[in-house]
């Protein structure tokens, strides 16, 4: 029973590091646009968001419930299987942060529990249809909804906005953006700190601790909002970096439309019990508020590097989970073994993150120049919003005149007879 006793305190603190590693990689989720635009500063956003990601986390329950509940058969579930599905989302969290990837923790998650699960029980513990319906249909649907959302109210915001005064519509935009950032952090609350209350209730059932079918204690709750709001006000300056600035370039207009539409996504899947990414969803908003903006442009080299890692988070998290699983399977030694690799590998990532090290001084600073396309569309399209004198100035600057012609030296005087 110590024993037992001790790996459980192993697996709920290993997933409340799970959870920190979850806030300062989706930081970029609720403040990446905000820092952008310059309506807050960096780390003013960062505090903003991590309170309101605490109280998001007491909200609801719904999405702790699908991940304790549905998506695994609890029964023959060993608090082992946990920590090594754990262990796979952790350094898949850590990798993507490194290379300043926004892939999704939620499905580095579940990715990591589906391995370990399969490699201790056999497939047949893993509930299919609520992978499908709760998972994977939310993970293709949520960036796409929430990308002609934006797109459609970016549109709708610049067409509004025409006739409004320049300087009032950009504090009024700006002031909208605080807000919607301030209501998507609330989201991430509800949304991904239950997924680490899931896991641990997880925990619980298969250690005997709780009931089964029982909801989260109110100590994991408070555990896991607390831990996510650390590693939220700490700040994943890379990601920020990449979603703020390496998808594509916005204006307020843009920044206060992708977020409002990200947040009514991710509320109304919270609602429904649906496991959404946060990062798919305002990804998704984000790319559609770049291209709903005439002028527009969306880097899609960088869209598509992170449309790779969106792929690779669930096969990757539970090939490393089903490794992992199958190391502590081999006793107390084979745990112990994981833990030292987990520790190891996650000091290693960050030596190496220190070598190029971004922060809240650097983070608006492009990470990649617009590549070839991206430039010609640009220089081809004229701006959305200004007035006719505005729009001339711009052509004026941006339009070379005709070069002019070299004078024509004067003649030789004659000479005198």
């Amino acid at each position: 029973m110590e024993n037992f006793s001790l790996i459980l305190a192993i697996v709920v603190v290993t997933a409340l590091a799970f959870d920190f590693t979850n806030g300062f990689h989706d930081t970029a989720n609720a403040m990446a646009t905000t820092i952008s635009t310059g309506a807050l500063k960096p780390k003013v956003a960062v505090a903003m968001s991590a309170a309101l990601n605490l109280v998001g986390a007491f909200l609801s329950v719904e999405v702790a419930n699908t991940i304790s509940k549905g998506l695994v058969d609890e029964t023959g579930i060993r608090p082992e299987v946990i920590f090594a599905a754990l262990v796979g989302a952790i350094l898949w969290n850590l990798l993507t942060w490194l290379v300043g990837l926004p892939s999704s923790s939620s499905h580095a998650l579940m990715g990591g529990l589906i391995g370990a699960t399969i490699a201790s029980a056999g497939m047949g513990a893993v509930h299919g249809d609520a992978l499908v319906t709760k998972v994977l249909i939310p993970a293709i649907a949520a960036p796409i909804v929430a990308g002609v959302a934006a797109m459609l109210a970016t549109r709708l915001s610049y067409t509004l906005g025409k006739k409004a005064d320049g300087k009032a519509a950009a504090k009024g935009y700006r002031a909208g953006q605080i807000a919607s950032a301030g209501l998507v952090s609330l989201a991430h609350g509800t949304n991904d700190a239950q997924k680490t209350m899931g896991i641990i209730t997880l925990a619980l059932v298969a250690g005997g601790a709780v009931a089964p079918d029982s909801d989260p204690p109110t100590w994991v709750i408070l555990s896991a909002g607390l831990a996510i709001a650390l590693g939220t006000y700490l700040g994943g300056w890379r990601i920020i970096r990449t979603m703020g600035k390496g998808l594509t370039d916005l204006q307020p207009q843009q920044g206060f439309a992708a977020q409002t539409s990200a947040a009514t996504v991710i509320l109304a899947s919270s609602h429904l019990g649906f496991s959404l990414s946060t990062t798919h969803s305002v990804s998704g908003a984000v790319m559609g508020a770049g291209l709903g903006r005439k002028g527009g442009v969306v880097r899609w080299s960088t869209a598509t590097r992170m449309f790779v890692a969106w792929g690779l988070t669930l096969p990757a998290a539970a090939l490393v989970g089903a490794l992992a699983e199958s190391v502590t399977g081999l006793g107390d030694w084979g745990t112990a073994l994981v833990a030292v690799f987990l520790i190891a590998s996650s000091a290693a990532i960050w030596k190496v993150s220190r070598r190029e090290v971004v922060d809240a001084s650097n983070v608006n600073e492009p990470d990649e120049p617009a590549g070839v396309v991206t430039t010609a569309i640009a220089a081809v399209t004229p701006p959305p919003t200004g007035t006719l004198a505005e729009d001339l100035t711009d052509l004026t600057a941006t339009i070379p005149g005709p070069a002019a012609e070299p004078a024509t030296p004067a003649a030789p005087p004659a000479a005198a007879v």
